[in-house]
């Protein structure tokens, strides 16, 4: 598959996964790989706390008006107050949400039906989908254990309750979860057993709960492979001491490779979906060159996928 057809199967590509699983590092990878093949990105910062502009050299945090974060990448986030002050706007009640926003009550009025936070920022994403010239909206989700709730919102309060301008909101939004063609999941998952297993579950429960199409999932993390021989050490003229430590390290390295490969298999035999590998960088932190090295390793595990039609 070419890189711009796969930034480009779904208007939206909301990310998820289990917190400490490198989300948000995947995130910025995509929107990075879609603005090296040419395409405008806009990604949208759900929880306002991922470090997503720190990704790429920004050192002030990101809010509700857009930022430039790279040529072709602009980045926002989305917060359900600000999200229900637009709503009430758009819906000729501009003196209200004025009074409210002074007033500290948007959590009452948040509050008052189960959901509804999740559903007003899903709702925002999907004029952003409508509006927005981007060629493709990067979602830098909720962390997994989240993710469901947050992506099932829309199906419960229309299971919930019948009628009312909120109904409808819930409506167009579960109707664009389920369409494959405007909407779709990246799960991300570490090759280690804890985060194999929540997103074999978050990968169940998404399709379960949201009937949402689920795109390839990215294993980051991936320790390059090693062509070890451990025991060339011996004659390597070494000291006792030298030797020790470096098959200390050589058999750690063996056996971490041993058991990511156990659970890259894990995961293909469990979920029937294409995997996308991203190597383990091996740094402090994760800044604008960093997401470039990841963006190209990503371009070429794209092209080794099939070309799917929707």
């Amino acid at each position: 598959m070419d890189t711009a057809g796969f930034c480009t199967q779904a208007r939206v590509l909301i990310v998820a996964g289990k917190g400490g699983v490198g989300k948000t590092t995947v995130a910025a990878t995509i929107a990075q790989m879609a603005a090296t093949a040419g395409l405008r990105a806009l990604v949208v910062e759900i929880e306002g706390k991922s470090g997503l502009g720190a990704a790429f050299g920004e050192t002030e945090k990101l809010n509700y008006d857009e930022r430039e974060l790279a040529p072709n990448i602009r980045a926002r986030t989305v917060t359900p107050d600000f999200a229900l002050v637009e709503y009430l706007e758009d819906h000729g009640l501009r003196r209200v949400s004025k009074r409210l926003s002074k007033s500290g009550a948007l959590d009452v009025v948040s509050s008052a039906i189960p959901g509804i936070k999740d559903i007003l920022v899903l709702g925002k994403v999907k004029a952003l989908a409508r509006e927005d010239p981007a060629d493709l909206i990067v979602v830098d989700a909720p962390a997994a254990g989240h993710a469901i709730t947050f992506l099932a919102s829309a199906r419960g309060l229309l299971d919930a309750v019948r009628v009312g301008p909120i109904v409808e909101q819930a409506r167009d939004v579960d109707e664009m979860l389920r369409d494959a063609a405007r909407c779709q999941v990246v799960l991300v998952t570490l090759p280690e057993e804890t985060p194999v297993n929540e997103a074999i579950e978050t990968a169940f429960g998404l399709e379960d709960r949201v009937g949402i199409q689920l795109g390839p999932l990215v294993v980051n993390g991936v320790y390059p492979p090693l062509d070890l021989d451990v025991g060339a050490l011996d004659d390597a003229g070494l000291s006792a001491r030298d030797a020790d430590a470096l098959r200390a390290a050589a058999e750690f390295r063996l056996h971490r490779q041993e058991l990511q490969a156990a659970q890259l298999k894990r995961l293909a035999d469990r979920l029937p979906l294409p995997q996308i590998v991203l190597p383990q960088l091996f740094t402090s932190a994760i800044g604008a060159a960093e997401i470039k090295q990841l963006a190209e390793a990503m371009e070429r595990r794209v092209a080794e996928l099939p070309t799917v039609s929707v």
